[in-house]
């Protein structure tokens, strides 16, 4: 008999040990999966943007950096391209692009947070459309995403959008123009945190598909083991302190971050603020509402 019982306990601390790891492996995992890098080529390569023009990109070895130049008719490409690199504060070096709209005045600066996954080649389409309406971009890869350098981390990532901020200020062709943070999905993330930290050096932000915590897009994501996901600071709490004008993007058909997590930090931030609910896929907002969109944030300006 007082054998049975002791085997059952120690069954029973076996298995408490076995969840206990199990649930340690997992909140490792899906903390890893908010961040999926892919590395750009190394090498020469080309590619189509969204008006299906050819773009090549001559790589140099040296510095990562790519030179961009267009098919024959460079002249129907509607901005061009800068890649340079930058120091982030945790030592990395980060490769960005600017993108310049051609003949025409530059309204204002942007500088972009982008998603989770991928690179500036995948990135820079799903920000570009507000180029056409006379916008300079600054878009960047997060450390070991495309040409840059280190790990991809949530820390990182923060200290990096710190550190493009810091570098983008500095520039004579951003110098004189208003700035604001456009993030998207992850990017949206960090737009509220950088934002509201950092809100006395922009004129507004822009958020969309963002998700108003770590913890709320991995419980909709997995429910339950969601919940044991590291939290960090949220959006949704971050956002209560930002004070300059607010905009809201999100799709109703959007499957990757829910509706209702964009309204999350919407509700609790502060006016002015203005929420865009939009049709289509996660981040597909500027291809299909680009003048839209663009007449909001210069009504944010004004």
């Amino acid at each position: 008999m007082i054998n049975n019982r002791i085997l059952k306990k120690r069954d029973t601390m076996h298995l408490l040990q076995i969840l206990l790891i199990t649930l340690f492996l997992s909140s490792c995992s899906m903390s890893k999966t908010f961040l999926y890098p892919s590395k750009l080529p190394k090498k020469d390569f080309s590619f189509s943007d969204r008006d299906d023009k050819v773009i090549y990109a001559k790589y140099a070895e040296k510095n990562h950096q790519l030179i961009f130049t267009t098919e024959k008719d460079s002249a129907a490409y509607t901005h061009s391209i800068e890649s340079v690199v930058f120091q982030s504060k945790n030592g990395n070096k980060l490769n960005g692009w600017m993108l310049k709209p051609k003949n025409k005045k530059i309204i204002a600066t942007i500088l972009h947070f982008h998603g989770s996954a991928g690179n500036l080649l995948y990135h820079h389409e799903r920000i570009a459309p507000l180029v056409k309406e006379g916008f300079q971009i600054f878009t960047f890869d997060y450390s070991e995403f495309g040409y840059s350098e280190g790990k991809a981390t949530r820390k990182n990532v923060l200290i990096d959008a710190n550190s493009a901020l810091d570098y983008i200020k500095q520039r004579e062709d951003v110098k004189g123009t208003k700035l604001i943070i456009y993030g998207q999905s992850y990017g949206g993330h960090t737009a509220a945190l950088i934002g509201t930290e950092r809100q006395n050096e922009i004129e507004a932000m822009v958020i969309e598909g963002g998700f108003s915590s770590h913890r709320e897009e991995a419980v909709y994501k997995v429910p339950f083991l969601g919940n044991i996901v590291k939290q960090g600071k949220k959006a949704k709490k971050e956002i209560k302190k930002f004070h300059k004008p607010l905009l809201i993007i999100h799709s109703n058909e959007d499957k990757v971050v829910p509706l209702y997590l964009g309204k999350r930090i919407f509700d609790n931030a502060n006016q002015p603020k203005t929420f865009f609910e939009v049709d289509k896929s996660h981040l597909f907002a500027l291809k299909y509402y680009a003048k839209e969109i663009a007449n909001k944030i210069i009504k944010m300006l004004h």
